[in-house]
């Protein structure tokens, strides 16, 4: 069996980055029966830190991986490896010296800075999940937890929007309007400002449904695609719009961009309205 080989990862912050990138460099390793155990250590701040896991390292016959981006206390760490024999490789430090020649300007060295930055991007990434688990009026619960809540008959883009305003950390939520499904009661309890209909010309709606049909091999003389069936559609959604007192956007001859950001500027008024 192949021995274990221990890595410290060793971090100022919680130690993400390092485990992530010495888990991308062991995958390169996968066909090769490497046997590894990860140690994480984070908030490494001090040398008495530093000195208390190359001492382990040391025993265990281990390597660390760190980002410490302190200069005093990535030296150190260097230093004290290079004399205990241990191998310990800078992840983030050689890079934040090259931007500091390349640009001239002195970093912050202020550790735990990503993580900072994560947080918007895992405000996003919820977001898009949000959207894609309440899409298409699957989970009528998710209307209360939504922050828009997009109103509109089949193919009045309301699954792109989701997904566009998603990229801007809001939560959507999306129901379809068809005369024979009575919409979800929490369409009707959730506050009208956060609901928008999404309005569309007939004729528009008449030649999007067929080229639809066509491109999934279908006839383009089916109900769906049939005037009078999208007139009597889209009365039902003045109905229902017009029983909740929500904004309605013509999106006949609108990019999806376009209304995307329209919703927003709508939404943040009428929240910024709201508390104040």
């Amino acid at each position: 069996m192949t021995e274990r080989q221990i890595i410290y990862v060793v971090s100022d912050s919680v130690g993400e980055t390092a485990e992530l990138v010495t888990k991308a460099a062991i995958s390169q390793f996968s066909g090769h029966n490497v046997n590894v155990l990860i140690k994480r250590f984070p908030f490494v701040e001090d040398k008495s830190n530093i000195h208390e896991v190359v001492m382990q390292a040391k025993m265990e016959h281990g390597m660390i991986a760190y980002t410490l981006v302190k200069p005093e206390v990535r030296n150190y760490m260097s230093e004290l490896a290079r004399q205990e024999g241990v191998y310990a490789c800078d992840i983030i430090g050689p890079i934040i010296d090259q931007f500091q020649v390349l640009w001239g300007k002195t970093p912050l060295y202020e550790p735990g800075l990503v993580r900072k930055l994560d947080e918007d991007y895992f405000k996003k990434v919820e977001a898009i999940e949000f959207a894609v688990k309440y899409d298409d009026g699957r989970d009528p619960r998710g209307l209360e937890k939504a922050d828009i809540i997009l109103i509109g008959v089949s193919r009045t883009s309301k699954t792109p929007l989701s997904q566009f305003l998603a990229h801007k950390r809001v939560k959507v939520a999306n129901v379809p309007i068809v005369p024979e499904v009575d919409p979800p009661k929490e369409l009707f309890q959730v506050p009208a400002s956060k609901c928008f209909g999404l309005k569309i010309s007939p004729t528009k709606l008449n030649n999007i449904r067929k080229e639809r049909l066509i491109s999934l091999g279908l006839s383009d003389q089916a109900s769906y695609a049939q005037i009078e069936r999208i007139k009597e559609e889209l009365t039902y959604f003045d109905d229902i719009v017009n029983r909740i007192g929500c904004p309605v956007i013509d999106v006949t001859n609108k990019a999806v961009e376009e209304t995307a950001n329209i919703i927003h500027n709508l939404y943040y008024r009428s929240k910024y309205n709201a508390d104040n």
